[in-house]
């Protein structure tokens, strides 16, 4: 190809040839060329990353969150364009966590929301003075909020010895580890069998090596959890529910060379496993889901039909069964009575650091709520009085606050 050629055709083509008065089309008026010329309204001051001198006392801080997020203590939470950031929080941005260590320029910005420069420390050793809308700005495009610590109360699983005679052990949740020798199975990290098990754990993996539910290979138990007073069936189903983006199918052949698909493997850090089945027996589980990314709990941000302002309250959450809820909504039944054993000592009372004595918890109020399902009834009930006599807390009920109804009951 000659090129002098190519560009001396282009060149003269009529196309290219433009008259005077074409040409002035172009021309910008003298009055246009000085607004044009006036200088852009630019931000006093763009925020930049620098390097955070002090960030040394931050680093253990930041390992310390990520630790909290893969053992279940914190949980990633979606927020909304008018959530409050606080200082002392922290965030999650395009995959990067920053602490916002504090507001230093308290103003309320244009929408009516607080704003300011800040300080900002990111876990990569720089730090910004962003502006506090921009933050939750990038927060709401590409992150999440951290939550706080969550504190455990009401943990359901012990050893053999903590279950008193009047409780019934109604099976066993199960976590495996496979020992199989096939690559594709051993090359799997986090990979665990979460099952399901009315009999002993050890009687029901012993023969596990002739077993397709097992990968026709042995299995390690990595932990146990004895179930207690509870549905067993309907607890699997609820950790199977929030695990299956993480869900693993293998097809497997038996010692008769027939195809089967072994299901209940899961890869996810056996902390998860552990932070998600206490949820389930604290009812909290139908608010969170898994993030496969994050390898971490994520807490799920809904419009919910309560406009009741519990804020300040301290508030009991109990799970009733149908028949009591009614009850207690139509004000037939004014008490709530709850057994005080080994199991629900934390939950139900506390020891006062300053003369080692356990006390009961007192709370404002108890929301009620039937079952473990999404859509399940709910109810926020006063609380006058709690009182304990032999083995018993007595919740002394007063005003029925609010009464939610479930889809199925609409």
């Amino acid at each position: 190809m000659d090129i002098d050629k190519e560009l001396e055709d282009i060149f003269s083509d009529p196309l290219m040839d433009v008259s005077y008065q074409e040409a002035k089309l172009f021309d910008v008026p003298a009055d246009m060329k000085g607004v044009m010329a006036q200088k852009k309204d630019v931000p006093d001051h763009v925020a930049q990353r620098k390097l955070c001198e002090n960030f040394a006392q931050f680093k253990l801080l930041f390992e310390q969150v990520h630790q909290d997020l893969k053992t279940g203590k914190r949980q990633l939470q979606r927020i909304s364009k008018t959530t409050s950031l606080l200082a002392g929080r922290y965030y999650l941005v395009d995959g990067q966590m920053v602490l916002l260590y504090e507001i230093i320029e308290k103003k309320k910005g244009t929408n009516g929301l607080p704003d300011g420069r800040t300080r900002c420390i990111y876990e990569n050793g720089t730090e910004s003075d962003i502006y506090l809308q921009t933050l939750r700005k990038n927060v709401v495009a590409s992150g999440y909020a951290i939550t706080e610590i969550l504190e455990e109360t009401d943990a359901h699983f012990f050893n053999p010895e903590d279950v008193k005679q009047e409780d019934q052990v109604t099976g066993y949740i199960y976590v495996l580890r496979s020992k199989s020798e096939n690559p594709e199975i051993r090359n799997i990290k986090n990979l665990y069998k979460i099952g399901f098990s009315t009999n002993r754990v050890e009687e029901r993996v012993a023969n596990a090596e002739h077993e397709p539910t097992y990968l026709m290979a042995p299995v390690e138990i990595v932990s146990t959890y004895k179930i207690v007073n509870m549905h067993s069936q309907k607890f699997e189903d609820l950790v199977h529910q929030v695990l299956q983006t993480v869900n693993f199918r293998f097809r497997v052949a038996d010692d008769k060379g027939e195809m089967h698909e072994a299901t209940e493997w899961y890869q996810v850090p056996l902390e998860i496993i552990d932070s998600i089945i206490q949820k389930i027996m604290n009812g909290t589980i139908i608010y969170f889901s898994y993030n496969k990314e994050q390898q971490c709990l994520e807490q799920r941000i809904e419009k919910k039909p309560s406009q009741l302002n519990l804020s300040g309250l301290k508030v009991l959450t109990l799970i009733i069964e149908k028949q009591y809820f009614e009850e207690i909504v139509s004000g037939v039944k004014t008490e709530e009575y709850r057994s005080l054993k080994q199991t629900t000592l934390n939950k139900y009372t506390y020891i006062d650091e300053a003369d080692g004595k356990r006390y009961l918890r007192r709370f404002d109020a108890i929301r009620f709520y039937v079952g473990y399902h999404s859509d399940r009834d709910s109810a926020v009930v006063q609380v006058l009085d709690t009182t304990y006599e032999d083995g018993l807390v007595t919740y002394h009920l007063g005003k029925v606050l609010e009464v939610i109804r479930g889809k199925e009951n609409k």
